[in-house]
């Protein structure tokens, strides 16, 4: 990856400025979770790629070309925080980015998280996605999140060199390294 990395001090210092970020990773990583707590303490404008730009209600998939709309007109906004990874828009969302967090934990952690948030909300809606579509949970989702690291990262590592070169990234590997982070934000 051609990104520059940042520890977790030259994160928080790019965040106290930054105007457009974006979190990406696996789903059960704790994506909404932290661009929501983000969006609440820099006063960002939070967008959902699930509720926002990909479903509809009922689980009814956006067309392509509305989704792609729609992500236009969303990274066109002076200052956002979006989270979904969605490596066929980075071309879009990239070249407006201040900063990349990548949710990056063990595979066993997302999987927990994505078993965990059905147990929550089973037959009802959360409140990162679209209107009635209550959460659900299949073999397929199971195994995609088993295999993200393999099959999506490195479209996504090649997607970070192409379309947002000299976008800074912070890997988060753990919950805890998401904790760490958000106690350096939280000192003055």
């Amino acid at each position: 990856m051609s990104n520059r990395l940042l520890n977790i001090e030259e994160t928080a210092q790019v965040l106290k400025r930054a105007d457009r970020i974006l979190v990406i990773g696996c789903s059960g990583s704790g994506k909404s979770t932290l661009a929501q707590t983000l969006s609440a303490m820099f006063g960002l404008p939070y967008v959902s790629m699930d509720r926002d730009v990909f479903w509809m209600p009922g689980w009814t998939q956006r067309p392509r070309a509305e989704a792609l709309a729609i992500v236009e007109q969303r990274v066109a906004q002076p200052r956002w925080i979006m989270d979904g990874t969605s490596p066929g828009t980075l071309p879009l969302r990239l070249p407006r980015t201040d900063l990349v967090l990548w949710m990056r934990p063990r595979r066993h952690v997302s999987l927990y998280g994505v078993i965990s948030r059905w147990l929550r909300f089973r037959g009802r809606t959360r409140p990162e996605m679209a209107r009635d579509c209550p959460e659900r949970l299949t073999f397929e989702f199971l195994s995609y999140v088993w295999g993200f690291e393999k099959t999506e990262s490195p479209e996504i590592e090649q997607k970070l060199a192409d379309y947002g070169p000299g976008v800074p990234v912070h890997i988060l590997r753990s919950h805890s390294h998401t904790r760490d982070l958000l106690s350096h934000l939280r000192r003055p």
